[in-house]
């Protein structure tokens, strides 16, 4: 019988009466990671997805690379099934596992038994399959409590499975199952991982992407598109709104005290962001916001530039150091785009002693010679909306 891949459920196992509205999600989601790698049939029974090539043009090491970055999935494995039959299970363990039994110091059998019609208790087929393999394999030890290779045996109800350890999963919730949110996609670091986090907990992200041509350049705006794609590694596909913000730049610069300009621009960005948020269907927005980080991340400048917005803002960033960051940045692929020397409008007419404690009110008056109504609304007219997935071209 062919290779094939188990997934195992996380915390949807705990969900009560709404757990089949998960699951099926979870199946849509991995049968449409599926689709670029050929024809495989996914099902779900007994808290797990079976993920089943369908024929030799399946393209089976791609297909597994893909379920490593399912959210939703706590761990999985390749595994062999076989016939619920003693000499089926070690033969179909010799056939599949034997080489990596070759090359370990130890081995134990772990078994698990679902399928309660079968004759034996899963401690009694651990015993019987570990008894022969040991004769089998002479050489290599056989240790209960810290062997150097286990071997798992699985009956289940179609069939048996035997497979070694496990891989972690993606974790967190499926795709879809969270509602939709916007990020404030920039060209750092944090972004980029916040959108991540985000995605993690089950909600559907779109991107919005500020961009000051000629200030920032088209390799700054690529960059972000790629961090994009590599975020849709495991929230899948993805628009992202880049908006034109030299206007509005220019603008702040010649009509705002110096000190100001960072938080009049990121208030432009929140409102924008949730015009086009509600737009588009989203119920919130995703900073990469740190407290302490910068100047416009203190307590006071959070409250003021997130003032003009009434949805939801997810900071999922907000109380963790530099050296989290970059440690989830590193782990999802981001990191090594994120320091590309691309700077984004962030770094544009940046003023040398920010305001650090700033107050409504005086943001309300520095704003007063802005018009900040038909500036917004030229930005949004000129937004150019970018579909993006994993499997498009790297752009840089």
């Amino acid at each position: 019988m062919k290779e094939i891949f188990l997934l195992k459920l996380g915390e949807i196992v705990l969900k009560g009466a709404n757990k089949r509205q998960f699951e099926s999600r979870l199946r849509q989601n991995v049968r449409r990671r599926m689709k670029p790698y050929g024809n495989f049939d996914v099902y779900i029974m007994q808290s797990t997805v079976y993920v089943e090539p369908m024929d030799d043009e399946a393209d089976v090491d791609g297909a597994w690379e893909a379920c490593n970055s399912i959210f939703g999935v706590v761990s999985l494995c390749r595994c062999r099934p076989c016939e619920k039959d003693l000499d089926a299970i070690f033969e179909a363990i010799e056939n599949y596992l034997g080489d990596d039994l070759d090359c370990a110091k130890s081995f134990k059998v772990e078994s698990k038994r679902s399928d309660k019609r079968f004759p034996l208790t899963s401690i009694q087929l651990s015993q019987e399959i570990g008894g022969r393999l040991a004769e089998a394999h002479p050489t290599v030890e056989v240790d209960v409590r810290h062997p150097d290779y286990t071997v798992y045996v699985e009956v289940r109800d179609l069939a048996a499975y035997v497979h070694g350890p496990a891989v972690p999963g993606a974790g967190g919730l499926p795709t879809g199952v969270g509602g939709r949110a916007m990020c404030l996609l920039s060209g750092g670091i944090d972004s980029p991982v916040a959108a991540y986090m985000i995605a993690k907990r089950g909600v559907e992200i779109e991107a919005v992407h500020f961009f000051s041509y000629p200030y920032t350049s088209q390799l700054a705006k690529d960059k972000v598109l790629e961090l994009a794609r590599l975020v849709t590694r495991y929230s899948g596909k993805m628009t992202v709104n880049v908006v034109p913000f030299t206007e509005i730049q220019e603008a702040i610069r010649d009509n705002c005290p110096e000190e100001f300009f960072t938080l009049v621009m990121r208030r432009f960005m929140m409102e924008i962001s949730q015009r086009i948020a509600k737009e588009d269907g989203c119920g919130a927005l995703i900073t990469g916001e740190n407290l302490g980080q910068v100047a416009s991340q203190t307590m006071e400048a959070m409250a003021v530039t997130g003032a003009v917005v009434d949805i939801p803002i997810f900071m999922p960033l907000v109380g963790m150091d530099k050296e989290e960051i970059v440690s989830i940045a590193r782990k999802i692929g981001t990191m090594e785009t994120s320091i590309l020397p691309y700077e984004d409008c962030c770094t544009v007419f940046t003023p040398k002693h920010p305001k650090t404690k700033p107050t409504i009110g005086q943001l309300l008056n520095v704003e007063q010679k802005l018009d900040r109504e038909a500036l917004m609304e030229r930005a949004i007219a000129g937004v150019e909306k970018i579909r993006v997935e994993y499997h498009d071209d790297p752009l840089l």
